[in-house]
């Protein structure tokens, strides 16, 4: 079968790359650059706890190294501090690390990957869909026709791929500007986040603005300065004006030394484009949405749209053509998308209306920063990541189903598990194999060799109907998860996201998930038949 033909290079499109080749699906990366990225400190990006990680599983690489993980985060309204939180084991700590950082590992991890070929000063200008595949044509030095099985275009907010298919793509233009300077530079504070509104060196009213201080490793800043509305330009020397101007504000207008990196204008647009699939085309990542407004971070959605399409399409290479399930992509990441972006527009005019009766609203204030902590803490309507609750891949209500600490369509807890050959691991490090997930909560599995109880109780009637399901399955076993009793087995999906939790082996609601969660059985309807029989004959033996 044809390979996957991903267009363009940026994070999003070298993510999908390499979630597919760890699902064994062949690849080539239209890449319309040289292949290395410009070294840009001031263009960083911030990971939320289940991105970092889905890019640690793909590098094979701890990025806190290569980045900072803040040890708490603090807001200032003029002189007072508004709130403070400390990142801990129930709240972990965001990754900030550089763009060109994080590319860098990802196509380090690429080299000598197989199954994906990278087609440098590769620039998409024509595209042909046909029943049984994509035709694509790259203008450059070695300009040629490629031939796919799917297309999926990452690349980026001006997407060639979107406009070749027509696809229209509204939304706001400049909701929000920054001005951004990295620069290391000592602070009063260490290794916390800052969100510092209306500082008192600052003028009253909307110009007043709005500073982000995020910290980097050795001892380097990002500042971002909220601009008024409008088209200021953005000089160097407005620049220098406000870094100065913030560093001695904050200390106590002694301005410390500080050795200036790189400078930016970071301007804020919101679009969602109207489709994300056209047949065996696929958009993800900014050639689907541009978000970032109040705090969120555009690209945790984009790699969040790699790990929802990736097994999606890798069960579609190898099985062939699941329509619902390759529909579930659009359905679940642009309701998720919409959600946020509706939450941040209704949210602007109160934060950034300039003033008003708002302003003098008893407890007005507090109620802002509630809104921006949401945004930069990654919670409420406009962080927290996005729920698959009412996903077509829904397997509907099943007799043996049972509520635990995560609801059905969310990404499940990262607790450790037993895996089948023995080993203890975290469950988040089984994701991404193409794989169901069976985890049979087990309390003192833990302290016993597998061995001891591998073939006892019910794990071989359980064993027997995970064998039988549709879709190939691992089973794990956990000492315990939150909310869930004992011989509760969790069905996972290969991107994390809780199917449904039933009390006890039922091969039966076992079988009418999975298959529902994979659009459809994947097997011979033969094999099917056979495997549902045996198992679940093991499971009343």
């Amino acid at each position: 079968m044809d390979p996957v033909i991903i267009v363009g290079a940026g994070p999003v499109g070298l993510a999908l790359a390499l979630a597919l080749a760890r699902q064994e699906v062949p690849c080539v990366l239209l890449d319309e650059g040289p292949g290395k990225d410009e070294p840009r400190p001031a263009r960083t990006v911030v990971l939320r706890e289940d991105t970092a990680a889905l890019m640690e599983r793909l590098t094979g690489v701890p990025l806190a190294r290569a980045g900072a993980r803040p040890a708490g985060w603090r807001s200032m309204r003029r002189k007072q501090v508004v709130h403070e939180i400390a990142y801990d084991d129930a709240r972990p700590a965001p990754l900030h690390i550089a763009q060109h950082v994080l590319t860098g590992a990802l196509r380090a991890a690429l080299t000598g990957e197989r199954l994906v070929r990278i087609a440098l000063n590769s620039r998409l200008d024509s595209l042909e869909q046909e029943p049984s595949g994509v035709t694509a044509h790259t203008r450059g030095p070695e300009g040629t026709w490629w031939r796919g099985s799917y297309l999926v275009g990452c690349d980026g907010p001006r997407s060639t791929v979107r406009k070749l298919q027509d696809i229209r793509f509204p939304g706001r233009t400049a909701v929000e500007r920054y001005a951004v300077a990295a620069l290391r530079t000592e602070l009063p504070w260490h290794d916390e986040v800052l969100l510092h509104r209306m500082p008192p060196w600052r003028a009253s009213g909307p110009s007043a603005g709005e500073i982000t201080a995020r910290p980097l490793p050795e001892g380097v800043w990002r500042l971002d300065w909220l601009l008024p509305p409008g088209k200021e330009l953005v000089t160097p020397e407005l620049l220098l004006a406000r870094v100065r101007e913030t560093l001695a504000g904050w200390n106590h207008g002694a301005a410390p030394p500080y050795e200036l990196l790189d400078t930016g204008v970071h301007t804020v647009h919101h679009r969602l484009a109207r489709r994300w699939r056209a047949d065996r085309v696929f958009l993800a990542g900014d050639a689907a949405h541009l978000l970032g407004a109040l705090g969120t971070h555009g690209l945790d959605e984009g790699l969040r749209d790699v790990d929802n399409l990736a097994w999606k399409l890798a069960l579609a290479w190898h099985h062939g053509p699941h329509e619902a399930l390759l529909d579930s992509y659009q359905t679940e990441r642009r309701a998720v998308v919409a959600a946020r972006l509706r939450a941040a527009d209704q949210a602007l005019p109160l934060l950034r209306g300039g003033g008003g009766l708002r302003s003098y609203v008893p407890g007005a204030a507090r109620g802002h920063d509630a809104l921006l902590m949401d945004g930069h803490l990654g919670q409420g309507a406009l962080g927290a990541p996005g729920t698959y609750a009412d996903s077509p891949l829904a397997p509907g209500r099943l007799e043996g189903e049972v509520p635990v600490g995560t609801p059905p369509g969310t990404a499940v807890t990262d607790v450790r598990v037993t895996a089948e050959d023995g080993t203890f691991v975290r469950l988040r490090d089984r994701l991404g194999r193409g794989a169901l997930l069976v985890v049979l909560i087990a309390p003192g599995t833990g302290v016993w060799e597998r061995r001891h109880w591998v073939s006892a109780g019910i794990m071989p009637r359980l064993a027997a109907a995970v064998s039988a399901l549709p879709h190939p399955a691992e089973l794990l076993v956990a000492e315990d998860y939150p909310g869930a009793a004992a011989h509760t087995v969790l069905l996972v999906r290969p991107d994390g996201h809780l199917v449904t939790a039933l009390g006890g082996v039922r091969p039966a609601d076992l079988y009418a998930a999975a298959e529902a969660v994979v659009g459809g059985a994947t097997k011979t309807d033969a094999e099917s038949e056979a495997e549902a029989r045996a198992g679940a004959g093991a499971a009343t033996g």
